[in-house]
């Protein structure tokens, strides 16, 4: 693979021009685009064979600009302080910047994270707002090598951002807080019972777990 002088910079104009990049994560490796442009996302729905029914998820580099995204109530005031930056996405009503947004699943909702990895934040901060999930076919586990993501997606990817080491993190937990009370749509890197005691009152997660 092909040194590149600035790969942050190359990553962050390519995402910005509606290319696909993988980047690392605090979690696993992502594969995302702007998520404003329709024609971007549509790319990367095909790239990863991805059913529309399944939301892409937005990155952003701080707590401030995902709540330009997402109406927070006090729950998700709670957890996003206490687990941001982290492994966390939280499902939100959509605010009116995010409504228009082609993500799939459900038009009201989006799922926002502040990632922890230094390389994400970089490119999340001279992006904004990328839509990013697993780099992964669906229903395969994530690549955790350069090679392993080159093989996958070949050049459907402008930009790979990669770490020296292969990335063995495991996925975000989500937690959705849209529909009233909260429930547990995946369990990943942070466990339920640190999401309950951010919660006083709130009740026992309502668990789902469906298949990632």
């Amino acid at each position: 693979m092909t040194r590149r002088a600035d790969p942050i910079s190359e990553a962050a104009a390519a995402a910005r021009a509606g290319r696909l990049i993988v980047l690392p994560t605090d979690t696993v490796y992502g594969i995302g685009t702007r998520p404003d442009d329709p024609v971007a996302t549509a790319r990367l729905f095909e790239a990863k064979d991805r059913p529309r029914d399944l939301e892409l998820p937005i990155l952003t580099a701080t707590a401030a600009e995902a709540r330009t995204l997402a109406w927070f109530d006090d729950r998700a005031d709670r957890l996003a302080g206490a687990c941001w930056p982290g492994a966390l996405t939280l499902v939100l009503p959509r605010h009116p910047v995010s409504a228009g947004w082609e993500l799939g699943g459900d038009p009201a909702t989006v799922g926002v994270r502040v990632p922890h990895h230094p390389l994400a934040l970089a490119v999340l901060a001279a992006t904004g707002p990328l839509a990013v999930t697993s780099a992964n076919r669906s229903g395969v586990p994530p690549a955790r090598t350069c090679d392993e993501l080159q093989g996958v997606f070949g050049d459907a990817v402008e930009v790979y951002l990669c770490e020296d080491e292969p990335l063995e993190g495991a996925a975000s937990t989500v937690v959705d807080l849209a529909h009233g009370p909260a429930r547990l749509l995946r369990v990943g890197s942070v466990a339920p019972e640190v999401i309950e005691r951010c919660m006083p009152g709130e009740g026992p997660l309502l668990d789902s777990r469906p298949s990632p």
